[in-house]
């Protein structure tokens, strides 16, 4: 493992070295051509790393643009998921902020901890709704309840806010059918399930749609591939969806979070012991010849290294659903995550595979 570690950190900064000289002279003499084609005055070499680089500053470390907000008054949203994490936070937060809240709980049935924190507030504009997002029967429910609910239906539902989600680990051999399934109705049918049912209001208000992905709806990575199909799926849903919404005029984003495991408590040792012993246990026994014990517990190892990880503070999550809602003119993408993640999405999406492959893996 030690090895492997060096490797990496050699082909880290051998590529951080070739980007730097092809940016030093290859970019210069490729800018300078083009300025003698458009008969410009060339540009000094320093001139252009210097314009390059304000470009990079101003697009990774400046705040983002304002671009107008929506008032608030007499819009409503849903929200699922709302028993813990992403999704309690921001249903208190849009709550305070002044929208009517419908959060969806998945243990509000049975007294959840998340669904009585919601309802202690005491508030009209919160209403809490018992959703199972796997079960039919209580979407549509949620649905007519909410088309019940709204002070005005004929205005209808400002956005639907698509954050319940599970998450799971294990390699490919170790994974079994059921997971995949388990995982995917969730995070994956769940949201289609939800936005199927609301879109006729959604639409009526020409409102939004916040789909909840991950970092790892755009580059996969060893051990999560359950996770991973999820949320790739959730990203081209998305992404058809937003194609056919523009003529309806309802926008749909996509969040895409970075390492939030300490800060939503996702992961947890007990929860990965628990699933360590579940995927030995019901691994086929040639895979686990052929794999080998040792081998096992260095993956589960590293996944325990995992639960400790990750930004402690949910607030770029936060403030990037609440753009997508209230901004005048949203993006498509959020990515809130720490800079060396969204580096390496950079990397893993837009350089070779080959070139990806050698340097994370």
């Amino acid at each position: 493992m030690a090895s492997q570690s060096a490797l990496r950190v050699a082909l880290l900064v051998s590529f951080s070295v070739l980007l730097t000289v092809v940016l030093g002279f290859g970019l210069p003499a490729l800018l300078n051509a083009i300025m003698r084609m458009l008969g410009l005055p060339e540009t000094s070499v320093t001139q252009c790393i210097v314009v390059i680089y304000a470009a990079f500053v101003l697009y990774v470390a400046t705040p983002r643009i304002p671009r107008g907000l929506l008032e608030v008054e007499g819009k409503a949203v849903f929200i699922t998921g709302c028993d813990t994490g992403f999704g309690l936070s921001v249903a208190k937060h849009l709550h305070t902020l002044g929208f009517t809240v419908f959060a969806g709980c998945l243990l509000k049935d049975k007294d959840g901890e998340g669904s009585k924190e919601l309802e202690e507030l005491h508030s009209d504009r919160m209403k809490v709704v018992q959703l199972d997002v796997c079960s039919d029967e209580q979407v549509k429910k949620a649905a007519e309840y909410i088309k019940g609910n709204l002070e005005d239906s004929q205005r209808g539902l400002w956005a639907v806010v698509n954050n319940a989600g599970v998450s799971t680990f294990g390699e490919v051999e170790f994974t079994s059918m059921d997971t995949y399934r388990q995982v995917s109705e969730v995070n994956l049918w769940g949201t289609i399930r939800v936005t199927k049912a609301v879109l006729p209001l959604i639409r009526r208000a020409k409102g939004r749609v916040v789909n909840i992905a991950s970092m790892y709806g755009r580059m996969g990575n060893r051990l999560r591939s359950p996770y991973c199909v999820s949320k790739y799926g959730v990203e081209a849903f998305s992404d058809c969806l937003r194609y056919e919404m523009k003529t309806w005029g309802v926008k749909v984003s996509i969040i895409e979070p970075g390492n939030y495991i300490v800060a939503t408590g996702i992961l947890t040792r007990d929860i990965v012991a628990t699933t360590a012993n579940k995927l030995w246990n019901e691994a086929p026994a040639e895979v686990k010849e052929d794999y080998g014990k040792t081998h096992f517990e260095q993956y589960m190892s590293l996944m325990r290294s995992y639960c400790n990880s990750g930004e402690k503070d949910m607030t770029p999550v936060l403030d990037d659903i609440t753009d997508a809602i209230r901004s005048k003119h949203p993006y498509t993408r959020y990515s809130p995550m720490e800079p060396h993640w969204w580096i390496r999405m950079q990397v893993m999406t837009h350089l070779p595979g080959a070139i990806s492959d050698l340097l994370y893996f």
